[in-house]
């Protein structure tokens, strides 16, 4: 019982205090209209025939010079019509390439290995990544460009889903929600993470670390390379803007889901301790505090519940107040009841002795 009081203290204080942090210790964020230069765009694509030409059009909608711009595809040895529908679409515009990837290069493998790949085709000093099922906005490249001052390395946006459904809007909440958490850190000049659908790396800090191709084996590879760079001494940004704000499409299904949650599990083994602390200490709410709800009052029970509720429902609010979005109080709600089910599953599903499906691979 005492460990319960102690931990709620503890969690209570602690995310008072990144809510207070979100809201009084914003870093704005304003597009460089000025500097413009040639940029290189990698896509890993793999099984991805559906969704990559939603990908392409809304690199072709960016405002930035088309003649400053390098798409690089690399198609990971689909099984579908990917290459065809890339091909097709490609066609007569010259500022696109496509390769088919057939061989691994050094350590790398799966995606990262792509990525290797096409790193060698670039030819310009930055270079943009995001997947084949994202949808970047607009001033994406402006946006991100505006933070790689000269002692940064990486920056990194931010992504979320898209799509109806009470359980789509629930994952896009996560989404935002979880890199909420994490902005508040960076924003303290703490580093986190980098997300591979949304990130921006200096040519030179990549090569100054051996590319993808030196880096041993991982299923969040945007981790791998972000810690690298960060070790070499290289500066960081994480943006939280609706100008770095790119779309995803959601799980299609509840096994898809727990394949995607798995993958990202194993790859926050990888995150620094003071992330960590703070995602356990959010998924353990309910399990430490289950003493309360079996020893003490309805009340006190409510109570338990409430305080999560209402700072979690805040904080939630906040970050979408960022992005100039809001959802009705209800979803709210539901937030919460998806989370403590969603953990539940993940955790256990966590420590059962499977491999990750990942793309039609097992890692």
């Amino acid at each position: 019982m005492i460990v319960s009081v102690a931990y709620f203290i503890l969690y209570f204080l602690l995310f008072l205090a990144l809510l207070c942090l979100l809201l009084f210790n914003r870093r704005r964020y304003t597009p460089d209209v000025e500097f413009q230069p040639r940029i290189s765009i990698l896509i890993a694509a793999r099984n991805e025939g559906h969704n990559i030409i939603r990908c392409l059009q809304a690199i072709d909608k960016m405002h930035y010079p088309k003649d400053k711009i390098q798409v690089l595809i690399g198609d990971d040895a689909s099984s579908d019509d990917t290459l065809s529908v890339v091909k097709a679409y490609i066609k007569g515009r010259p500022h696109y390439t496509c390769i088919t990837i057939t061989q691994n290069i050094g350590k790398a493998r799966g995606k990262a290995n792509v990525l290797a790949q096409l790193a060698k085709l670039a030819s310009t000093d930055y270079f943009f990544y995001t997947d084949a099922d994202i949808a970047v906005p607009p001033q994406w490249v402006q946006a991100m460009l505006a933070e790689m001052k000269e002692e940064v390395g990486v920056v990194t946006g931010i992504t979320t889903t898209v799509g109806s459904g009470i359980f789509n809007r629930l994952q896009t909440l996560d989404w935002l929600h979880a890199l909420g958490l994490m902005q508040v850190v960076s924003d303290l000049g703490l580093p986190v993470t980098a997300m591979g659908n949304n990130m921006l790396l200096r040519r030179q800090a990549y090569e100054q670390i051996g590319g993808f191709e030196s880096i041993d084996f991982s299923i969040t590879e945007d981790i791998a390379i972000f810690n690298k760079i960060i070790a070499q001494g290289w500066g960081f940004r994480n943006i939280y803007d609706e100008h770095v704000l790119a779309l995803s499409t959601p799980s299609g299904s509840f096994s898809g889901f727990l394949q995607q949650r798995l993958r990202w599990m194993r790859g926050s083994m990888h995150l620094p301790f003071y992330m960590a602390v703070i995602f356990i200490l959010h998924a353990a709410y309910y399990p430490v505090l289950l003493p309360f709800f079996l020893y003490t009052s309805v009340g006190a029970a409510f109570a338990i519940f409430a305080t999560k509720l209402l700072l979690q429902s805040f904080f939630a609010a906040a970050c979408l107040r960022r992005l100039g979005r809001s959802v009705p109080w209800w979803l709210l709600i539901l937030f919460e009841l998806y989370l403590v089910v969603s953990s539940v599953i993940l955790i256990i599903f966590f420590f059962l002795p499977m491999k990750v499906n990942w793309k039609g691979r097992r890692y």
